[in-house]
Parts: C-alpha cells; structure tokens; sequence
C-alpha cells in the first residue's frame, strides 16, 4: 500500500514470519476467539460471523457477507464495519504464529463502495515480525478473490499475555471461557491459563 504510515512499516531488521509448527493446515478454519466476539462469534446476532481459514505461509481467507444491518449509507456497508472485518481477518492471523496479540494500530483505504447484498472476499498475510510487533496487511475484494479491491488494511499487533484478557475483561466473560472446553483446549495449545 503506497499510502501506508510509518508506523505501519516494517523496520529495517525486522524478521520474516514463520509459520508456527502446529498452526492450522491451510484450508482449515482458525476458529472463533470466543461465541460473543462481535467479529467471529456466533452469538451475535448482528455480528461478521467470519469464519477464517489458514492458507499457505503466514496467510488467510475469509468471506465477509454484507447484510442490512451492516449498512451506513443507504444501500452501502458502513466503513466502520469494513474495517471491524479486515481488523478480525488481520487479527485471525496471529493464531498461525501462534501468538496471542491485540490490535495496536490500524489503517483502513476504502477504494470503492461495497454495496449491501455483496461478499466481501477477505485476504490477508503477516509481512513482518519485530520483537512484540507484528505487521500484517490485508484486501477486500468484490465480485470473488480475483475481484477489483473494495477496501485495504495495514495493521500493526502487539503480542500480549493471555493476563491481559483477564485483567481487563469483564468476570462473566471470563468465566463464559473458562467454561468453555473448546475454548480451553485453544489457550492450552499456547501453554497459557486464562
């Protein structure tokens, strides 16, 4: 992206990213943070309901279909959402470092209208890794993944510990993932307690 800030740059000396081991195989889906999380659960009505899949390297798809209740002007996706997609789509990447990260800075281009009705064909990959920072990138895409771009994305994540969660969510929702043997068969696979 011509546009793209510095801050949103890889650093001279940053490192290519390397897929972690046991990162999801590409086709398989990268699951959901949790069933309430606005991007990629279930339990919310209004929600993305995004549904990652891994690709090959440090990449990953996913479809994003616009509906009336994504709208902002009418007939049109609000850019705010487009961005909450591309964010969940950039973010799903950190599982196939397997690191656990959180969105440090995120710039959004909106390049064409994305109409409602439509499916936005998501595509991101992790350019770099420095230390604690990851840069990512990401496109949207009308009309299929060979599609004319409609939106783009340059993200910078910061690894965190797992404490963070914990320490600024709210109990209920903690407790709602601890509950959760899907969920805790994910953290253990980072070797981390909620």
């Amino acid at each position: 992206m011509s546009g793209t800030s510095a801050a949103l740059q890889p650093p001279a000396g940053a490192l290519e990213p390397v897929r972690h081991p046991d990162a999801p195989a590409p086709g398989e889906l990268l699951g959901t943070h949790y069933e309430q999380c606005f991007g990629c659960g279930e339990g919310q009505a209004h929600g993305l309901h995004l549904t990652p899949r891994a690709g090959e390297g440090v990449t990953a798809t996913a479809e994003f279909a616009v509906r009336p209740a994504h709208q902002g002007a009418p007939g049109l996706a609000h850019g705010g959402v487009l961005t909450a997609a591309l964010d969940e789509l950039l973010g799903s990447l950190n599982w196939l470092l397997r690191t656990v990260a959180v969105t440090g800075r995120l710039e959004t281009d909106f390049v064409r209208p994305v109409p409602i009705g439509a499916t936005l064909h998501l595509a991101g990959r992790v350019k770099a890794v420095q230390g604690r920072k990851v840069y990512s990138t990401a496109t949207g895409r009308i009309g299929g993944p060979e599609g004319p771009v409609a939106v783009r994305a340059d993200a910078l994540f910061i690894e965190v510990p797992v404490a963070h969660f914990v320490d600024h969510g709210r109990a209920e929702e903690i407790r709602a993932v601890r509950d959760d043997p899907d969920q805790m068969r994910r953290l253990r696979a980072f070797e981390v307690n909620p």
